[in-house]
């Protein structure tokens, strides 16, 4: 089958479960409020993401696309987005120079708008790429770890665009991070070693949004989990939802599955991976490739069996034991599976879409910084959710609406 007709196929499949994004783009083929703008984008290049693209070019952009992630992208996708009029600049597999030699050909388009998935992109931008920073007047932000970066370049005065935090909204909290990366993240983990979870211990280092989704489904699926956390308020809830909360020196010996979802880096060293079980299971579900020490492990090993299986690395231990790391590291959803359902993707990518058209017009007031999403689009998209799945809620009554609003009535 030619590339680009499988990639037409995966997108057409993605976009049956992607109603409000679809609407959307049918709404902006009509109002055309992105008419004139070029757009460079670094996402994961995958059908859902094309849908998006899909919906921005209807309304009327120019698009330039690099990958977030080497191993996530769907080569069959990327051509298929080819043949649609945007320039892709990705490949399956790449090494660390062409990644980033794809975010340069991506921003060759001169981009009035920027949409990152990590902040590489935005990165770039501001350090090897600074001769087309005054043309950029703004930006979004799909992901915690690169909010994280950007907000850290606005302390220092650093950032020198808007950049709307499209991973902060009510609804990409609660829906992609918590359910989907919960879900997707074991389907990765079941296709590279089809193990069972029920009986086992799993330690997930980090209770966020995506943590808690992961704790979730891990102790749904029927294994005992193991809490690691840095913040208080954090641990308290794990520990109050019934999880075990230790640090991670402590759960390293007790594990038979490690699911690292903080942001941060160096959470599985070089002293935890010394004292792990016989054939303890290593995956990341962070955007970037260094919560797990992929570096101390190669050093510690004596001997490294790629592939055997499916992204499945086994490291031998000088004493015998055996470690599996998955996915190299990297995003193990969308490494060894698919990510996020499209159902999932069609709230992040609504809220994207909807928060590109209000960056749109609302650049030119807005200064150097990150901005929250409106909350007009954050209920717009969950209320367009509940339409599509055929839901409907309460609404207030004209008394109380008249109540929330007074401080006379009382008791």
């Amino acid at each position: 089958m030619d590339l680009s007709e499988s990639g037409e196929r995966q997108i057409s499949w993605a976009a049956r479960s992607m109603p409000v994004l679809t609407a959307i783009g049918e709404r902006f083929a009509l109002e055309r409020p992105l008419d004139g703008l070029k757009i460079a984008a670094c996402l994961h290049v995958t059908a859902e993401t094309a849908v998006l693209l899909g919906a921005l070019k209807a309304g009327g952009a120019e698009i330039s696309l690099a990958a977030s992630n080497p191993l996530s992208t769907q080569d069959d996708v990327a051509e298929a987005l080819r043949s649609y009029g945007i320039g892709v600049h990705a490949r399956a597999g790449v090494d660390r120079a062409t990644y980033y030699r794809h975010i340069h050909e991506a921003l060759d388009i001169a981009p009035d708008l920027v949409l990152d998935d990590g902040c590489d992109l935005v990165n770039t931008l501001h350090t090897e790429r600074r001769d087309l920073l005054d043309g950029v007047s703004g930006g979004c932000e799909e992901t915690t770890t690169g909010i994280i970066r950007l907000r850290q370049m606005a302390a220092e005065d650093a950032l020198r665009f808007p950049v709307v935090a499209v991973n902060d909204t009510r609804t990409k909290r609660m829906f992609d991070n918590r359910y989907g990366t919960g879900q997707s993240t074991f389907d990765g983990i079941m296709r590279a070693t089809n193990t069972m979870l029920a009986g086992r211990t799993v330690v997930v280092a980090g209770f966020g949004y995506c943590g808690r989704g992961v704790a979730e489904r891990a102790k749904g699926l029927g294994a005992r989990v193991i809490v690691t956390e840095i913040d208080a308020v954090k641990a308290l809830d794990a520990t109050l939802q019934g999880y075990e909360v230790r640090p991670m020196a402590q759960a390293a010996p007790a594990g038979d599955l490690f699911i690292t979802v903080t942001g941060n880096r160096d959470v599985i060293r070089a002293e935890h991976l010394s004292v792990m079980k016989d054939g303890a299971i290593l995956a990341n579900a962070g955007h970037f490739d260094v919560e797990i020490d992929v570096r101390a492990l190669d050093e510690l090993a004596i001997d490294v069996r790629r592939g055997v299986r499916p992204n499945t690395d086994e490291y031998l231990m000088p004493d015998g034991r055996r470690l599996l790391l998955l996915a190299e590291g990297r995003l193990v959803n969308l490494t060894a599976a698919e990510g996020h359902p499209a159902a999932v993707m069609d709230m992040s990518f609504s809220a994207q879409a909807l928060a590109v058209a209000w960056l749109a017009g609302e650049r030119a007031s807005l200064s150097p910084g990150v901005y929250d999403v409106p909350e007009e689009i954050d209920h717009e998209v969950a209320r367009l959710k509940l339409a599509a799945a055929g839901i409907d809620i309460d609404r207030l009554t004209s008394d109380q609406e008249d109540y929330l609003h007074s401080w006379r009535v009382g008791s």
